[in-house]
């Protein structure tokens, strides 16, 4: 123990008495120091996960250093438009969504020299890129729907005609319509 006292706060540097003590890490902190240095919760032994010096709750823990893509959502089957900016993390700059241009949707016209053509972008994939659906190869960025542009797996592919859609998008523009196939809890559809 230093002289003056007691240990110094992980946070704020100034000693800490027994009375208000929190130990992690082998480290002692402020009660009032102990917390979340993203969105400032209180924390205590079961809720605090550590990086380096910092401490984090398990949330923003996740958030900031946990898996990123798809399957790693917030819980609970939620969608969230957070980037995580807030926590220092630089999001992903994607290219803008292009429909297919391609007026021949036969896999066999898009054969050049060999090598595999992706009908979205007009590019060779290569295998290191290629995602296989809808009877084509693509490149992983450019297999997305060709309405909304949310990424695809081939679980969640329909395709026709050469193009691919998200199985919401390919239901609403080539699923069955009037009475009956509204778009859920007994919604009616306007059709044009």
């Amino acid at each position: 123990m230093p002289f003056g006292g007691g240990n110094k706060c992980g946070c704020c540097q100034k000693t800490v008495y027994f009375a208000e003590e929190v130990q992690c890490e082998g480290k002692s902190w402020h009660k009032s120091c102990f917390l979340c240095m993203v969105c400032k919760k209180n924390l205590d032994s079961t809720t605090v996960a550590v990086h380096g010096d910092e401490i984090y709750c398990k949330s923003c823990y996740g958030k900031k250093y946990g898996p990123k893509g798809y399957g790693f959502g917030g819980g609970a089957g939620t969608l969230s438009m957070d980037t995580g900016e807030g926590l220092g993390i630089k999001p992903e700059v994607q290219a803008p969504h292009r429909p297919t241009n391609n007026p021949n949707a036969s896999k066999f016209a898009q054969k050049s020299a060999g090598s595999e053509v992706c009908p979205r972008c007009g590019k060779t994939v290569y295998a290191a890129e290629k995602v296989v659906g809808g009877g084509n190869s693509w490149h992983k960025g450019c297999f997305r729907c060709a309405k909304c542009g949310k990424g695809l797996e081939s679980t969640t592919l329909a395709d026709r005609d050469g193009e691919i859609y998200c199985k919401g998008c390919y239901a609403k523009n080539f699923g069955p319509k009037g009475f009956g196939f509204g778009q859920g809890a007994g919604a009616l559809a306007h059709s044009q």
